[in-house]
């Protein structure tokens, strides 16, 4: 496998998706054989983040992987960017391709993400973007494969939102055969291109999705219950958008309830609790939450090593 760049969760094949997930359990599992490639590939590397978005686990995650691949990491927010006055992204690629070996970036808008890769010659991953997330879908698909073994015939609903987290999370569990379900408010259903991409991938893969509005229908003997957060990064009218999820769309125990006795529970972070989800379904026995924060770490290693190798 040699992955250039990763933008979309759309643009990987199941078998690709798979391969991420057994690279990311090596690490994991601190394998030797697979840590001494790793270090010997990343050694005096250099990893740059550029980050237009805040982040915890994301940029924390990334910086410890590269470190403990033997390789470097500079952190550049916007502020210490001369994009913040103007500088085209092409020009700021261009630059970083003489600098370092490999870039993270969190913005807005993938236009920005695809004008830095048109325009360099280092690989270059999508920290999160407005419409993706791939690094936390593949991570994630990482845990669920860790609980459940497969993703094929599970039944995996996401309640809440549609947003960036979502769309690329839902690509990977549909190319791995799981059928999906959300249930959200009709105005928050996924975007007509999203939905595009969604019916593509079902056709090749034998999954099904269905969108609904009663969470408690949605839920009905699932293995896998996921949400996140209602109010996202730049989200405006945030008191109205309030009001039409909850408390309808916040996850409970009596959601859970009518789940598989062995459901797990998965919130990427960071949660407001008590709004989204209740205190003690994300404390619960079901949920998995800290498993998938670490899983971030593994992956980003996986990703980083798979890009540079």
């Amino acid at each position: 496998m040699n992955m250039k760049n990763l933008i979309s969760i759309s643009e990987l094949q199941d078998k690709e998706i798979l391969q991420m997930v057994k690279i990311a359990r090596k690490f994991k599992k601190n394998d030797n054989s697979s840590n001494i490639r790793a270090s010997y590939k990343i050694k005096n590397k250099t990893l740059a983040l550029i980050f237009q978005k805040p982040s915890t686990r994301t940029r924390l995650s990334f910086e410890v992987a590269m470190m403990e691949l033997g390789g470097n990491s500079i952190f550049l927010s916007e502020s210490d960017l001369q994009i913040s006055r103007g500088e085209l992204m092409k020009d700021t690629a261009r630059t970083l391709s003489k600098y370092v070996d490999i870039v993270a970036i969190r913005t807005y808008n993938n236009s920005d993400i695809q004008e830095f890769i048109d325009n360099s010659s280092i690989p270059v991953i999508n920290a999160l973007s407005n419409t993706n997330h791939p690094c936390q879908a593949l991570s994630d698909i990482q845990t669920i494969i860790e609980e459940k073994k497969t993703l094929r015939n599970l039944k995996i609903t996401w309640i809440g939102d549609s947003n960036n987290v979502l769309n690329d999370f839902m690509f990977a569990a549909l190319k791995l055969g799981a059928d999906f379900s959300l249930a959200c408010p009709n105005k928050y259903s996924p975007k007509k291109q999203v939905l595009k991409v969604a019916d593509e991938i079902m056709a090749e893969n034998n999954s099904t999705f269905s969108i609904m509005t009663d969470p408690i229908k949605a839920v009905k003997d699932s293995d896998v219950v996921v949400t996140d957060r209602i109010i996202s990064m730049g989200d405006k009218n945030k008191e109205s958008k309030k009001k039409v999820f909850l408390p309808k769309y916040r996850v409970t125990e009596k959601i859970m309830s009518n789940a598989k006795d062995d459901a797990i529970f998965m919130h990427c972070l960071p949660a407001v609790r008590g709004e989204e989800v209740s205190e003690k379904v994300i404390d619960g026995k079901n949920s998995v939450i800290w498993q998938q924060v670490e899983n971030k770490l593994h992956m980003h290693k996986a990703l980083i090593w798979s890009m540079l190798k």
